[in-house]
């Protein structure tokens, strides 16, 4: 990064969830900051009202584990993909950017399926946390049962596409898709490496045999 540039000898950070591709926060960060990121994984700043370094987190607990880094192309912004311990806002909203008690846009599909993996997740490796969780509770009875889940599940969408039943079938798509979230989770797989063996199926029509 090219510190210089900036009067300040501070440059904007964009923080981004590294698995859902939500904004989290912008801050800023001097060289002392970027170096201490690095050196401990865990995003820190320099707060220009403190006027010293701050890791995000260092109260709540709420960490930025740095996944990777990307420079702009003129090397004066930066942005880090994360993963968050917890809501990254103070007002305990997920990102700095969203407004509570307000009307939200809506996240784009592909982005709240993986914050449900998220949560699925957490429920499997914190199960004491929210003692009443249906998540909790299938994981706690095993695989077989969880298998036995997505089977019916996959059965019921079956009956309500084949039936024309629309609303039907998006509530057992639904259901299906949750349950196979839950089945990944505990086989040790991720919808990631679903989507990995999909990205090797695909072949453009330049490049094979296969098309989809």
């Amino acid at each position: 990064m090219d510190f210089a540039k900036m009067p300040d000898g501070l440059i904007p950070v964009i923080v981004q969830d590294a698995h859902t591709g939500q904004v989290l926060m912008l801050g800023y960060q001097n060289e002392e900051a970027q170096r201490v990121t690095r050196q401990t994984g865990r995003v820190t700043f320099f707060s220009r009202s403190k006027q010293r370094l701050w890791t995000k987190g260092e109260t709540s607990g709420n960490y930025l584990t740095v996944v990777s880094e990307h420079e702009d192309c003129d090397q004066d912004a930066l942005l880090i993909l994360a993963r968050p311990d917890g809501p990254t806002c103070h007002r305990g909203t997920t990102s700095c950017f969203e407004q509570p008690q307000q009307t939200r846009y809506p996240a784009p599909a592909v982005s709240f399926v993986a914050e449900l993996e998220r949560l699925v997740q957490r429920r499997h490796q914190h199960p004491d946390e929210d003692p009443k969780s249906y998540t909790a509770s299938l994981f706690s009875k095993g695989m077989p049962k969880i298998a036995q889940k997505v089977g019916e599940e996959a059965v019921e969408t079956v009956i309500d596409a084949v039936g024309g039943n629309l609303e039907g079938l998006k509530g057992e798509a639904a259901d299906l898709l949750y349950h196979l979230l839950v089945l990944l989770t505990a086989s040790g797989l991720s919808m990631e490496d679903v989507v990995e063996v999909l990205k090797q199926r695909h072949t453009t029509i330049s490049g094979g045999v296969r098309r989809e």
